[in-house]
């Protein structure tokens, strides 16, 4: 392997590892929140590429209307439970913060779709399109189980991701698609060429992990996160509305996972469960991070990159079994390190 290839892996495996890194991060937020091993963090990143790709095709994507539906689900639900509680959220209330979104985005798609925006109108309305999925999720199938183990709303996530992949392929078809790339420019770096698409990836991954950080340590929004992540019970005792946090937690998710979609959509041709390994991959780092460490699931992250890349070179036909074997060490140490520690406990 000469110096040239060795650039090129290590390049493509950064490229790859930005994007482990922003589901990584996700999944940590999400768990250290509301306790939900997020499953389905995946199919955000496909749901955004494909409605990125089908904004770029003139056409108005179905994420629009199941954007639309879900939210009138939730706000459904909490309509019904209003109705119980006296003193609690107008209807006015409930109806603006759940569905002023979603119908906004839906109705902007149908009115800008049809003109074949750029991609800078078109990402925002991607956005705008999928992140009112995340808190509307959260309230329709993890709200009502919050107070359940561990092991139930990884079931209930199981479920809800092979629902998402069934309703994926009835929206987008089983045929893959590809959006235009967001930026034209390509740039030569010694033996390398960096396009603008590859540093949009990186700007934008460092940017969500600046704004994660001032989020927690410099917002009372964000430390409501910290505080609910750290202790439920002692976060609602104080003040803090837990239900309010885990919707944010899960806005945050699907705003994360769409951006990260609309950023690899132009460099491969994404499908309706294309989602899933990419997302595993994410998950892996937050595993290594112990699902509560960001700053080591963003370096887990870019490590698992590299090692895909290289995997793909020496060895393609096994890059995900390399890939994946690299949980293994990592829970066997992370089981022997919490048995010593409930075995202190014991005594």
């Amino acid at each position: 392997m000469d110096t040239t290839i060795l650039l090129f892996l290590l390049q493509d495996g950064l490229t790859s590892g930005a994007i482990y890194a922003l589901l990584g991060l996700a999944l940590v937020l999400v768990f250290a929140v509301t306790r939900v091993i997020f499953v389905p963090q995946g199919e955000f990143v496909a749901w955004g590429a494909l409605t990125l790709a089908t904004l770029d095709a003139g056409r108005v994507p179905g994420t629009a209307w199941f954007s639309l539906a879900l939210a009138a689900c939730a706000c459904a639900a909490d309509l019904v439970e209003a109705r119980g509680k006296p003193g609690g959220r107008s209807i006015v209330a409930i109806l603006a913060s759940g569905l002023a979104l979603p119908a906004f985005a839906a109705i902007a798609t149908v009115l800008i779709a049809p003109l074949k925006p750029p991609p800078f109108v078109c990402v925002p309305l991607t956005l705008a399109i999928i992140a009112p999925i995340g808190p509307a999720l959260y309230r329709v199938a993890f709200r009502p189980l919050a107070e359940t183990s561990v092991l139930t709303l990884f079931i209930a996530a199981i479920g809800v991701h092979f629902a998402m992949t069934g309703v994926g392929l009835v929206i987008f078809g089983a045929e893959g698609q590809r959006a235009r790339a967001l930026s034209d420019l390509v740039q030569p770096a010694g033996p390398l060429v960096v396009t603008g698409q590859t540093m949009f990836i990186y700007a934008v991954t460092l940017a969500t992990m600046v704004a994660l950080a001032l989020l927690f340590n410099r917002t009372l929004t964000g430390k409501a996160l910290v505080a609910t992540a750290m202790n439920r019970l002692g976060a609602r005792l104080v003040g803090v509305r837990t239900e309010f946090s885990g919707r944010l937690a899960f806005t945050l998710a699907a705003l994360i996972g769409a951006l990260s979609g609309a950023l690899i959509a132009p460099m491969t041709t994404i499908y309706y469960d294309t989602g899933f390994l990419i997302g595993l991959k994410g998950f892996i780092a937050a595993i290594i991070g112990a699902m509560a460490s960001y700053p080591v699931t963003a370096l887990a992250a870019l490590g698992i990159g590299i090692i895909e890349a290289f995997a793909s070179f020496f060895a393609s036909n096994y890059k995900e079994v390399i890939v994946f074997t690299l949980i293994v060490p990592v829970l066997l140490w992370l089981s022997l390190a919490r048995g010593s520690v409930e075995a202190e406990d014991e005594h």
